[in-house]
């Protein structure tokens, strides 16, 4: 699968800014500090269609019914420190979303391991045979 660039993916981003409640002191109220990032999947020229799939199927939750991957952010005090932030969750879901784990490849037991196993079932049973009670005579 090709590498994702970055460079080209934050080109295609909108930026959307409100006032965010928490923190802020009477500065809550004036400054439009909480950043929305919006990411449309299906329209991006920077993915393939494979990945643009792979997305859509792992943030399905995440993408809205117009195919809109929305992300906000509003921990910071700062508009720029909130943009920021929510580009940094971006990456991080969108390389999350696009990371594909390798298959296991099932290893055989060796052959001295399996006779070790074998000899100690063995050793176990003459164990339990010896305590058993003899009924024959």
């Amino acid at each position: 699968m090709p590498k994702v660039d970055y460079d080209c993916l934050l080109a295609e981003l909108r930026f959307a800014y409100s006032r965010s409640s928490g923190k802020g002191g009477q500065n809550v109220n004036k400054v439009s500090t909480k950043a929305e990032l919006s990411f449309h999947v299906q329209f991006s020229d920077c993915l393939t269609e494979e990945q643009k799939k792979l997305i859509s199927e792992k943030l399905a939750s995440r993408i809205n019914e117009k195919g809109v991957l929305k992300i906000q952010s509003s921990e910071a005090r700062s508009q720029s420190v909130n943009k920021d932030l929510a580009i940094k969750k971006f990456k991080l879901l969108i390389q999350k979303a696009l990371h594909v784990p390798k298959k296991r490849l099932p290893t055989a037991q060796p052959a001295e391991a399996n006779e070790e196993r074998l000899s100690q079932k063995r050793k176990t049973s003459l164990l339990k045979k010896s305590r058993q009670k003899n009924i024959d005579g």
